[in-house]
């Protein structure tokens, strides 16, 4: 077994379960927090094709959510649109498993993983703003313009902290690749 086959079987949900309970309760991050790494979570369990990872981890967002708003977090955030959190989250799955293709860590690959990456981020934030957009009742007042101007200034941080978490969890994955020859290297010395 090879250290990807270990990772993916044995270790992959401890770091993306852990990643997704750290980071969850405050979505932007501020000072003394991180921001959301929930689409960085769902593409990297895409990534290893871990299938029963997706359920779990939709239930375990919504329980985090729970457990947040139970203690004082805002719920402003859930309405009707939350269920669209599930697509949101399916285009961040997808993403992974058509990035899991590319067998190497080259430049040139990773360069085309980052554009899917960040068309699958920008996806996913028209569809979870937009749902909310349309379903929340908050907006009625709203013409779709004024709607963007508002929602604009997310769209940077949503992108870039993802980008963030990719290029942490991509140098990661390179480091562990790594491992078997540092350590054959390091046993001929």
């Amino acid at each position: 077994m090879n250290i990807k086959q270990w990772l993916q079987v044995e270790y992959l949900p401890i770091p993306l379960i852990a990643l997704m309970a750290l980071t969850r309760f405050h979505h932007f991050g501020d000072v003394l927090h991180l921001p959301d790494a929930s689409l960085t979570v769902f593409f990297f369990a895409g990534f290893y094709r871990k299938k029963a990872l997706f359920p779990f981890l939709l239930a375990l967002a919504g329980l985090i959510d729970y457990i947040a708003i139970s203690n004082g977090t805002s719920s402003w955030c859930v309405s009707p649109a939350y269920v669209f959190l599930v697509p949101t989250y399916a285009v961040m799955w997808f993403a992974g498993r058509y990035c899991s293709a590319f067998k190497s860590l080259k430049p040139v690959e990773l360069l085309m993983q980052i554009g899917v990456i960040t068309l699958a981020t920008s996806a996913a934030f028209v569809i979870s703003n937009g749902s909310f957009y349309v379903l929340s009742g908050r907006y009625s007042d709203l013409s779709w313009g004024q709607y963007f101007s508002r929602v604009a200034m997310y769209y940077p941080p949503y992108v870039s902290s993802t980008l963030v978490y990719m290029i942490l969890g991509y140098s990661i994955m390179k480091l562990v690749k790594s491992l078997p020859a540092l350590a054959a290297s390091h046993r001929e010395v």
